[in-house]
């Protein structure tokens, strides 16, 4: 029989431990490789804005196992068929958009379980998560190495950011800076000072219940605040924005004539 596979990144939030991440978005298992060579605590595979479907995400999942970084999938929706399906190609953290309300945190805790505590579908036999069921006990044992992280980036989910932070079985918050700024009023700018007070409120409150907040940061000082400030899981970069400024601070070496794109990473809209 295989080995029941162990989740160290949720063990890590569980324990207070912070956690530095790297945004994949290039769909690529051969980038995404790249990444996980990097050994950051965990990479987040983003099919929500990345250009990824599910074979895509179990290429690159794949891809990154054999390396020390986590990895964290980011689905489209919170439909739990999708769930479903993720869950099992073997996808132990999952982060889900726009949840606005705890009915919406329970429904994924739901998707996640199997009855009868939740409603997944019970295929393991068909899974790699269970390694074709070659995993002792998955199915009595799984949602015990599942992280659930659940996404809030809208003014009516920072109204109920701290109800949705104690749904049992939801594992961290993740704040959604871009989202949440043009919920607020202020598209493209997630430094506005509004954006940021609301930032700094909702993390405090999602302190207050014992669950890990986390929010993704390309600019350092920003970064590095968030993370003085308690903030336990923090994406620092993302492959795309990495390339994109190599490939054109390298061109500006050499064609000096022509304009260097502006960085956009505050409006980057992950």
């Amino acid at each position: 029989m295989s080995q029941f596979p162990k989740n160290s990144f949720k063990k890590a939030l569980a324990a207070g431990r912070q956690q530095v991440g790297l945004w994949a978005a290039l769909a690529n298992p051969y980038t995404a490789e790249i990444c996980a060579a990097a050994n950051f605590d965990w990479l987040l595979l983003d099919a929500e804005h990345g250009p990824n479907d599910l074979p895509l995400i179990l290429s690159q999942l794949q891809a990154v196992a054999s390396y020390g970084t986590h990895a964290v999938v980011r689905l489209p929706t919170g439909e739990a068929d999708l769930i479903k399906q993720y869950l099992d190609i073997g996808a132990t953290t999952l982060m889900i958009p726009m949840v606005e309300t705890i009915v919406d945190a329970e429904n994924l805790v739901k998707a996640t379980r199997y009855p009868p505590l939740g409603i997944r579908g019970v295929g393991s036999a068909l899974a790699r998560a269970s390694r074709w069921n070659r995993v002792s006990g998955y199915l009595s044992r799984s949602a015990d190495e599942i992280c659930l992280l659940v996404q809030v980036e809208s003014r009516r989910g920072l109204e109920n950011a701290q109800a949705i932070a104690r749904v049992d079985g939801i594992d961290g918050v993740f704040i959604g800076p871009s989202d949440l700024a043009a919920s607020l009023g202020h598209l493209g700018n997630t430094g506005h000072a509004e954006v940021e007070h609301a930032i700094d409120l909702v993390v405090s409150a999602i302190a207050k219940t014992g669950k890990a907040s986390g929010i993704l940061a390309f600019d350092e000082a920003r970064a590095r605040r968030y993370l003085g400030c308690g903030v336990q899981f923090v994406a620092v970069g993302s492959d795309v924005s990495l390339l994109v400024r190599a490939i054109d601070g390298l061109r500006a070496k050499f064609i000096p004539n022509l304009p260097l794109s502006a960085d956009r990473s505050a409006e980057a809209g992950y």
